[in-house]
């Protein structure tokens, strides 16, 4: 636990110290402890002394190798880095695909393990290079889409082939949002260093593979196409690729959907339940063979043959999965409690997981920042305690019903503070599938990879299994949903969870549930009345910006689209809603029509309660909102209109009537609907994509006095066409958010326009270099507002790297 708390420690840092202040570290933390326990020993007397000493000397031990180790680790893959001078620019590399490529429209993305000096990347700066000479990581993940001008097809890719590319690479950049999704410790977890996509010059040098991970993740290809050509217009038939070989990519949203609010997500992502269950089934057969063989029982007692034979199972099958980053930490898990039990000595169980944790810990330290390591090790200690430590032991059906039930309960801290939510059904829906999958499905899958016909039967049991989980997700407080309790009360959950699990007869647990019920019964803080806050959300090349007063939600604009099911609705917008613990919307409005403004609105209408849209052109919004929020009023937005909520003022300014002012005034971003907030604190304006056309027409109308704020939302994200001088000046901002996406082709936000900005005497922020911006209004004018951003807010080291 101390050497995870080191790990951890290190994880949270903003910056590293550099490879020789760990190897410091790790050396004076050894020599310390060595020097306690020496003095310990020789001239500590009392017996009662020593024995917390020397206990609490080792803990610190094991805190400094894991912040130590975490640190050494880090610098080595920070190292491994993409040129600054090679960003943006055409890159040769040569090299082959490393991992099992997924299908996206019609184009692929994959891993490519560059080569050693197979890089023709020019000038580069010895100053700025990675690991090697070439300024280019080993890693990279690549985006390649056919060139729709000559109407190209691509080919087909498989895994280990040789390619040559001319890409264009970039370092690791995501969305940087409150409680958001962190790509960027994704990739780094995974040893991807940069990403890119392919420009040109496209040959395959060679088409077989070289490495065995290259052999596993052809063979995983070659079962898949054989998988989806057996499952042709089988609606769950990707759920049994899943379960096969690990490639998730075909499985619907809906589906997904329903896993989250059933709680059965794990079951379709090969986990420690799978690994463990194929290791049950292979140990079981080999251990009932092997007892009935003379020869080889006195040879090699069967529990230990079959601990050999469950190892194997599961390795093979953890390698079919394709060795990911989770499967990897279940097989350490498996690998260790295999070797206690061939070791031949009686070992706790919790000592053989306090070891798992400690390997899993050294060969991953960025474990620590993946929900699903703290999910798989906290289900495991919850297991343990339900099932040890008992005079009588419950079997059957029994036990499985208590330790389904004490899951359901003990993991809800961690669900919170993950997820921030977990679902109500989770118990019936996991008695039901859990056994389904595990005896039924996953074994006609995996026997399915040598019989295909078996595939028939293992869908009609997916589809049975879906049809129930669909009702039971359909239900209205399938799911409970709750913004992240603050640490304090994350700690005080899970001692309630720890009192829960223990003996009926302990003193204190009773106290138990008025601790979940606190941690169940707590909200965030809302601004007082009179003041507001607003959080222009990092959602791309795009904008949404939410407002938030005393006891009311707008949303400004929904974020853009990012090509097949996904946009900024469902991967930035609802996240975070559901982490502020917004559970309605009284309005969204949405600017004008472009679709980096609205084309997130229809994820974010199907998946919260909308009191009203508004729209500068309602009527073309009819198959978004009523649609599937029959309920949802529809408001043309017009300058003009003014509402108050909670004590904060909110105007439109522009548009006015149709047809006013004519000309370039009729054109999209020139019709956006601009809005002003303000109090007694201060005042935010909402500008859309207005030009500088309707800065002058909104000057015209209202006067500079209409379009004064503290805050100001640039127009068009920064473009040039926008933010004219006398615009600038008659806001009289102290600061500017632009909303621009990483590296844009535009160029947004335009380093005029920046400057601009900053001779009027506003500080410009921006959500591509600093994530999510958020202005906070006070009731009183002596308050003022203040801004910050998010990565200044939780900066890690690896953000930028």
């Amino acid at each position: 636990m101390s050497f995870l708390l080191g790990v951890g420690v290190l994880q949270m840092q903003p910056s590293l110290g550099g490879r020789e202040f760990y190897l410091m570290v790790l050396a004076g933390g050894l020599g310390a402890v060595a020097a306690g326990m020496l003095l310990c020993g020789r001239w500590v007397k009392r017996a009662a002394h020593r024995t917390w000493l020397r206990p609490a000397l080792l803990a610190a031990l094991a805190f400094v190798a894991g912040f130590g180790w975490a640190g050494l680790r880090a610098e080595a893959r920070l190292g491994d880095a993409l040129a600054g001078t090679l960003e943006g620019v055409d890159v040769v590399v040569r090299g082959r695909i490393a991992s099992l490529p997924q299908a996206v429209g019609e184009g692929w993305r994959f891993v490519f393990e560059v080569e050693a000096g197979e890089v023709d990347a020019g000038e580069v700066d010895a100053g700025e290079a990675g690991a090697g000479e070439t300024g280019v990581p080993q890693r990279l993940l690549l985006s390649w889409y056919p060139d729709r001008r000559a109407a190209a097809v691509l080919p087909a890719l498989t895994p280990g082939e040789r390619w040559q590319f001319v890409v264009r690479l970039k370092r690791p950049h995501g969305f940087a949002n409150p409680s958001g999704f962190d790509y960027e410790a994704w990739l780094l977890e995974r040893g991807v260093r940069a990403t890119g996509y392919v420009r040109a010059d496209a040959r395959l040098l060679e088409r077989e593979p070289a490495g065995l991970m290259q052999q596993v993740h052809r063979l995983r290809a070659q079962l898949r196409e054989r998988m989806l050509a057996a499952l042709v217009d089988a609606p769950h038939g990707a759920i049994l690729v899943a379960l096969g070989v690990g490639d998730q990519q075909g499985i619907r949203a809906q589906d997904w959907a329903v896993f989250r609010r059933t709680g059965i997500g794990h079951l379709v992502s090969i986990s420690g339940l799978h690994v463990a269950l194929v290791g049950l089934l292979c140990g079981g057969g080999v251990g009932a063979a092997w007892r009935r063989i003379p020869a080889l029982a006195l040879r090699l007692p069967a529990q230990k043959a079959r601990a050999v034979a469950a190892l194997a199972g599961a390795s093979a099958y953890a390698l079919l999965a394709g060795m990911g980053i989770p499967v990897l930490r279940a097989w350490l898990m498996l690998a260790v409690v295999v070797l206690a039990m061939l070791s031949g000595r009686a070992a706790a169980p919790s000592r053989v997981l306090a070891i798992a944790l400690f390997i899993v810990l050294v060969v991953d330290p960025w474990a620590v920042l993946a929900g699903g390591f703290w999910l798989s090790f906290g289900a495991v200690t919850v297991i343990l305690a339900c099932t040890g430590g008992r005079l009588r032991a419950v079997a059957g059906w029994r036990a499985a019903l208590r330790i389904q039930l004490a899951l359901s309960v003990a993991l809800i801290p961690l669900l919170l503070a993950l997820f921030q939510s977990f679902p109500l059904v989770s118990p019936l829906a996991n008695l039901f599938a859990v056994p389904l999958v595990s005896f039924v499905i996953t074994p006609l899958v995996l026997a399915a990879l040598l019989l295909p016909m078996l595939l028939v039967p293992a869908h009609a049991a997916t589809v049975a299994m879906m049809a129930v989980l669909e009702r039971l997700a359909a239900l209205e407080h399938a799911l409970w949903e709750q913004a992240p309790p603050p640490p304090w009360l994350l700690g005080a959950g899970l001692v309630a969870v720890g009192l829960l699990l223990l003996p009926r007869a302990t003193p204190g647990r009773l106290a138990a549930p008025a601790l979940l019920l606190a941690l169940l019964s707590w909200q965030p803080p809302r601004p007082a009345a009179g003041a507001f806050r607003a959080v222009v959300l990092d959602v791309g090349q795009g904008l949404a910006v939410h407002v938030q007063t005393r006891s009311h939600e707008l949303l400004f604009d929904a974020g853009p689209a990012y090509g097949g099911d996904a946009d900024a609705g469902g991967r930035v917008v609802l996240p975070y809603l559901r982490a502020t613990g917004v559970r309605r919307l009284d309005a969204l409005l949405l600017s004008h029509e472009d679709i980096d403004h609205v084309g997130g609105a229809v994820s974010v209408l199907d998946g919260i309660a909308v009191g009203e849209v508004m729209a500068t052109e309602p009527d073309g919004l009819v198959h978004w909102a009523q649609a599937r929020r029959p309920d949802t009023a529809l408001r043309r937005c017009a300058a003009g209109q003014s509402w108050f909520w909670d004590g904060v003022r909110f105007d439109v300014l522009h548009p006015a009537s149709a047809g006013d002012g004519g000309g370039r005034l009729e054109h999209d971003n020139n019709r956006s609907c601009v809005l002003r907030v303000w109090a007694a604190g201060g005042a935010l304006l909402l500008t859309g994509d207005i030009e500088a056309v309707a800065e002058r027409a909104i000057l015209a109308r209202h006067g500079a006095a209409a379009v004064a704020a503290e805050v100001v939302v640039s127009a068009h994200h920064g473009s040039r066409s926008s933010s004219s001088p006398a615009f600038v000046e008659a806001s009289r901002a102290t600061a500017v958010i632009h909303s621009a996406g990483h590296r844009n082709a535009f160029g947004h936000p335009h380093a005029q326009v920046r400057a601009r900005w900053a001779a009027a005497g506003a500080r410009n922020w921006r959500t591509d270099s600093q994530g999510a911006v958020e202005a906070r209004f006070a009731a009183t004018a002596d308050e003022g507002a203040g801004v910050s951003a998010w990565r200044d807010v939780q900066p890690r080291y690896w953000h930028g790297r």
